[in-house]
C-alpha cells in the first residue's frame, strides 16, 4: 500500500524505459514511448470497483483518441491487491468489462503485477520478472497497433523465450541492477 498513489507513476515509467525497453522485453514498447503514444494513469481506488471504473474510463478515453497521440494506456492502480491471485480475478473482470462495452477485438487488456508468477514456476524464479511491474498495473492496448507490430515483426511468438534467456542471463543481482538504472 502507498501512502500517495501519485508517487506509483515515476517507478512505473521508469520501470518501462529501463527494463521493458531497455532489455528489449517488448520490442513494440520503444516506437510507442519514443512518439510521446504511451498514457501514465492512475487510479488511487482502492477497491475492485474503483478500479474497474478507472479502468473503463481509461478505456474510453483511449478509444476518443487518435492512435498517433494516444496508442495505448498504463493504468497504475497502487492499491489494487496485493495477492497476485487475487488481481488475476481483478484482470478476468476488467477482461469481462471490456467485452461487456463491445470492445473485444478492439482492445486488448495486459496486465502486470509486483507479484507476477508464472504457473507452475517457484515464486523466486526470476523468468518471473518479465512481467513484475513495481505497481499493479492494467495495459490497455489496441488490437490494432498489436496486429501492425506483429506483422513487422514476425517472430513474435520467440519474444517469450527471449525475454526467459535475458532474465536468466541477468539473474537476480543484474535484475536489480537493472531496476536501479545502474550499469
Amino acid at each position: 500500500m502507498i501512502a500517495d498513489p501519485a508517487l506509483a507513476l515515476e517507478p512505473t515509467r521508469l520501470w518501462l524505459e529501463r527494463a521493458v525497453i531497455g532489455l528489449n522485453l517488448c520490442p513494440f514498447a520503444k516506437a510507442v514511448l519514443a512518439k510521446g503514444q504511451v498514457h501514465f494513469a492512475l487510479t488511487p481506488a482502492q477497491d475492485w470497483g474503483g478500479v474497474c471504473e478507472a479502468l473503463v474510463r481509461e478505456a474510453a478515453e483511449l478509444l476518443a483518441r487518435d492512435p498517433a497521440e494516444r496508442d495505448t494506456t498504463l493504468l497504475v492502480a497502487p492499491h489494487a491487491p496485493a495477492d497476485f491471485v487475487e488481481f488475476a480475478g481483478l484482470v478476468a473482470q476488467g477482461e469481462r468489462l471490456l467485452a461487456n462495452n463491445g470492445w473485444s477485438g478492439i482492445l486488448q487488456l495486459a496486465s502486470f503485477h509486483p507479484a507476477f508468477q508464472f504457473a507452475g514456476v517457484d515464486p523466486e524464479d526470476i523468468t518471473n520478472s518479465t512481467n513484475r511491474s513495481p505497481w499493479p498495473t492494467l495495459h490497455l492496448l489496441r488490437e490494432a497497433s498489436i496486429e501492425r507490430a506483429v506483422r513487422a515483426f514476425p517472430d513474435a511468438a520467440d519474444i517469450y523465450e527471449a525475454n526467459m534467456a535475458t532474465l536468466r542471463r541477468l539473474g537476480p543481482d543484474g535484475w536489480a541492477q537493472v531496476l536501479a538504472g545502474t550499469p
